[in-house]
């Protein structure tokens, strides 16, 4: 593990961002985009069409709870939001893991006229081919979040839309530095009022501990998913030993604009960038997420990380630690690729201890096991 001065995509080891995430891009990179063809090409670019392939409209399986908006927000219990994450380059020879935590999500990109309330933006981007596409996510798709006109209004549509804003920005970079190409899964969880929103393209996760029980927030977008296969194949493409058209261990990504036959020319290819969407309303029953990309989830099942990150936080009370302590865990148990974790608590006090009420076990004999104690007694009197 290295320490905690360790910076993994413009944010430090050890630490929960207080404001807007910093640009996660190292030197070198940010050279790429400075330029005026680049930044023309990553500004805010025109809102992509919603319009769903057939395909996409019904293969939501998990329960998507009714849409939300600014004025659902209203309720008696107001989360207390705390945050840490930490990310390792594992066993792979560079970091493609990327991810971001802004505690104070509206107020630090000026979105002003907004109830006041907890407001809080959270991601993992799981990077593949490189690099830039994770970074470039983890940078531009919360901009892209709050500048859409949708938000905050409409939070879900303004978020799938945000995801497809970013792919064809990511797109429009790599045309003007083909060095770039790459891609990359994305999971962004936002924290408005007591509203829990989950937009997952991918395979990371994120995972609710809701009084010790894991809740999944999100479903992992693997080729060789009922509906996952079923979308693919209605678009064109096919699955090969668990790989979309036999190159790709992932359903749906953003970026991957220069792998041949899995995006269109207008994204409509077998490769999705379109997230689902999962809500929940928080009660006090809630008391932390865990969002990870893949490499955590090789290692644990929801419900074990789950457990083990409650115990942590029961000992320490801290989300960084706690975040720490999941990585390391996982590179205990041989995960083979990158590591990046995110815990945010929604109370100030630690988890609590949970009683199981021990159920009453009456015992009783039956009117003959009664004789044959009886009998066995008086055979002993003789």
């Amino acid at each position: 593990m290295e320490g905690s001065g360790e910076v993994v995509n413009g944010l430090e080891n050890g630490s929960s961002t207080e404001g807007r995430p910093p640009n996660p891009l190292a030197a070198a990179y940010r050279q790429r985009f400075s330029g005026p063809r680049v930044a023309a090409a990553v500004a805010p670019c025109k809102k992509k069409s919603l319009v769903r392939h057939a395909s996409l409209s019904n293969t939501a399986s998990i329960s998507i709870e009714p849409r939300l908006n600014i004025a659902d927000r209203a309720t008696d219990y107001v989360p207390i939001l705390r945050s840490g994450a930490w990310g390792d380059i594992g066993f792979r020879s560079s970091m493609e893991d990327a991810y971001v935590c802004v505690d104070d999500f509206i107020n630090d990109y000026g979105l002003k006229n907004v109830s006041d309330g907890p407001n809080a933006f959270y991601g993992v981007f799981d990077g593949h081919g490189g690099k830039d596409a994770a970074n470039f996510a983890c940078n531009h798709l919360p901009r892209f979040i709050v500048e859409d006109e949708d938000f905050p209004m409409e939070i879900e549509r303004a978020v799938v839309s945000a995801f497809l804003q970013t792919d064809t920005a990511f797109a429009e970079a790599c045309l003007l530095d083909a060095a770039l190409a790459s891609g990359t899964t994305a999971l962004a969880a936002l924290v408005v009022g007591s509203s829990l929103i989950v937009a997952n393209a991918g395979d990371c996760r994120a995972v609710l501990c809701r009084r010790g029980k894991a809740i999944e927030m999100s479903r992992d977008h693997k080729p060789g998913c009922y509906h996952e296969r079923k979308r693919i194949e209605a678009l064109g493409g096919y699955v090969s030993d668990g790989y979309l058209n036999g190159q790709l261990n992932v359903a749906r990504a953003l970026g991957d604009w220069h792998m041949e036959g899995l995006k269109g020319s207008r994204g409509g290819g077998p490769l999705s960038a379109e997230p689902e969407i999962k809500t929940t309303r928080l009660t006090e029953e809630d008391e932390f997420l865990i969002i990870g990309c893949d490499g955590i989830w090789d290692v644990f099942m929801s419900q074990n990380a789950v457990d083990f990150a409650r115990r942590r936080l029961q000992e320490h009370n801290d989300p960084v630690m706690c975040s720490k302590d999941v990585v390391e865990e996982a590179l205990k148990r041989k995960s083979g690729d990158n590591l990046a974790a995110v815990v945010v608590c929604f109370q100030p006090q630690p988890p609590p201890n949970l009683v199981v009420p021990r159920s009453k076990v009456h015992r009783s004999f039956s009117a003959e096991g009664l004789k044959e104690l009886q009998s066995f007694l008086d055979n002993l009197e003789t």
